[in-house]
């Protein structure tokens, strides 16, 4: 059994054959999305962040509206760039969604990804501390985050307030309990993700990952879980970690998804650049009559190690063929390979 969830790129353009034309079209539609998503039993409507670009941004009032119209299907992003965010700030922001879904918030958080502009964080009013890359910028941001989210008071009141206060160090409001509990980390690497199991946060491996060995990268990701795994249980934290896998899969049911996703059938990993000096390696994506499909999917190490998978969708084809391309997997591969 896994959970089977949908992760959103939020893309938007004027292009003609795009249902979403606008910021207000992806938004409005990522909100219907997850509500009928819920309604045929997706476990998960999960959101890219990505900033300076027709792309979703602003997680939270997306997550809060979601968390309003739904009652079961977990929401979360996949990932929040920390290099972009204000820790303290992000903790109240990220509790009261989390309150408005009743503790359904599933959170990704990451270094980020390559952005749109040179160091767009600088844009944001961040510095690097001396001695610091962007990536200690995001991760010390993280477990700054972290520790804030656990409601331990550690702001000294004024001795004249406005409204009274409770005794001792005050807290970020509203505070969600639980949520701390629910922070996902997203790794390129192996050795990120032994740094997310060592700060207790779940793992959360999209479809690229550096190239550390040159093996397929099915099997360079189920590499990656199992260290993350051992590392977890090495640290003693209590209960079990979940992981999460997205992937590009297209059962090919009818003719308008061989006109779509036909040409994608074959397609083998992939390696690039997705920094100057980091080679990696891009999965495939799975596109094929659902017979052909479930014996591919059936050899993915990786998926085979993980608890959830994240099917990508491609949502500026809008909220109907969303919903058929999340039905067909539900349908006719999910109960073959055993997720459901």
């Amino acid at each position: 059994m896994k959970k089977i969830g949908f992760l959103s790129f939020g893309h938007w353009s004027k292009h003609p054959a795009y249902s979403t034309q606008t910021a207000s079209d992806t938004l409005l539609q990522s909100i219907d999305l997850a509500v009928a998503a819920e309604e045929i039993g997706i476990d998960g409507a999960y959101f890219r962040v990505h900033h300076f670009a027709n792309q979703l941004a602003s997680p939270f009032p997306l997550l809060s509206a979601i968390g309003a119209k739904t009652n079961t299907i977990e929401i979360g992003t996949g990932v929040i760039d920390m290099r972009y965010e204000n820790p303290l700030y992000m903790v109240e922001d990220a509790g009261a969604a989390d309150l408005i879904s009743e503790g359904r918030l599933q959170l990704g958080i990451s270094r980020g990804s390559p952005e749109q502009v040179i160091d767009g964080w600088r844009y944001f009013g961040y510095e690097l501390a001396e001695g610091e890359t962007d990536a200690d910028m995001g991760r010390r941001k993280a477990l700054e985050f972290l520790e804030k989210l656990k409601g331990k008071g550690f702001a000294e009141p004024n001795p004249y307030p406005m409204f009274p206060n409770p005794p001792g160090l005050l807290r970020l409001e509203p505070h969600a309990e639980g949520l701390r509990d629910r922070i996902w980390w997203g790794a390129a690497s192996n050795a990120t993700a032994v740094w997310a199991a060592q700060n207790r946060m779940h793992l959360q491996s999209s479809t690229l990952k550096y190239d550390e060995n040159g093996k397929p990268f099915h099997i360079q990701q189920a590499e990656q879980i199992r260290l993350y795994k051992q590392t977890w249980k090495e640290a003693g934290h209590p209960g079990e970690p979940r992981v999460s896998v997205s992937r590009s899969i297209f059962a090919l049911v009818d003719d308008l998804d061989r006109y779509y996703f036909g040409q994608e059938a074959d397609r083998a990993d992939k390696i690039g650049f997705i920094e100057a000096d980091k080679r990696a390696i891009f999965g495939r994506s799975y596109a094929a009559e659902p017979d052909q499909l479930v014996k591919e999917l059936a050899q993915d190490e990786a998926i085979q190690e993980a608890d959830t998978v994240l099917l990508t969708i491609p949502n500026t084809l809008g909220v109907d063929y969303n919903i058929h391309v999340l039905s067909a997997i539900l349908e006719h591969v999910a109960p073959e390979l055993g997720w459901r």
